[in-house]
């Protein structure tokens, strides 16, 4: 079986409204309106998969789908990483049948996502607690030529992953809690510069 890829981009995206009026204006098809998604990452005994750069999670939106990632690489801020990808049936028996194999629930991240498609890509507008994204998945070249058409030159891209810059939040917030919910983020206002200033680590 040939290694599936996912290759992405995402910025720190302040007026989505603008961008969704370009993709709009561009042509772009709405595969999937504004909905509500669960997030939860898994990690093992050992509390080894994050030090490896695996990711096992269990998504829940208008489906339940359970991933597996692997680290990967990243160019010209691009990340391509191994992704595998199934759909599941029901959220509480898969994760049941995570615990017999010895996974816990270690993070729940949340967000609203929107989708679009356009020359062979997927768009997403994403509203995480603690800010605004556009993530384009698709190969690199259609990336490219969607980042020009779209006007996104002049936004922030961001190489981590959602929990990674989870992580920049609360380090540069001092923050606390584990848990990326909105609940958690009520009453809080995350600066811009958390996303536009060049962190390692992010």
């Amino acid at each position: 079986m040939e290694t599936p890829y996912e290759t992405e981009v995402k910025f720190y995206a302040p007026d989505l409204a603008a961008i969704q009026k370009r993709l709009e204006e561009a042509g772009a098809v709405c595969t999937a309106p504004r909905i509500f998604e669960r997030n939860v990452r898994y990690e093992n005994e050992t509390h080894s998969l994050s030090d490896k750069g695996i990711v096992l999670r269990l998504r829940q939106d208008s489906r339940v789908r359970l991933t597996y990632k692997e680290s990967g690489k990243v160019e010209d801020n691009i990340t391509q990483r191994p992704e595998w990808e199934v759909d599941v049936s029901d959220f509480d028996t898969m994760e049941a049948i995570l615990g017999k194999l010895g996974f816990s629930s270690y993070l729940v991240y949340e967000k609203y996502r929107t989708t679009y498609e356009l020359d062979g890509a997927e768009i997403v507008l994403d509203e995480l607690p603690y800010g605004p994204f556009v993530e384009i998945e698709g190969d690199a070249d259609a990336i490219r030529r969607l980042i020009q058409t779209l006007a996104l030159e002049t936004l922030t891209a961001q190489a981590g992953s959602y929990v990674g810059l989870f992580e920049r939040v609360k380090r540069m917030l001092n923050l606390s809690f584990f848990n990326l919910t909105f609940k958690n983020f009520e009453g809080i206002q995350v600066p811009a510069r958390v996303f536009t200033t060049n962190e390692e680590g992010a």
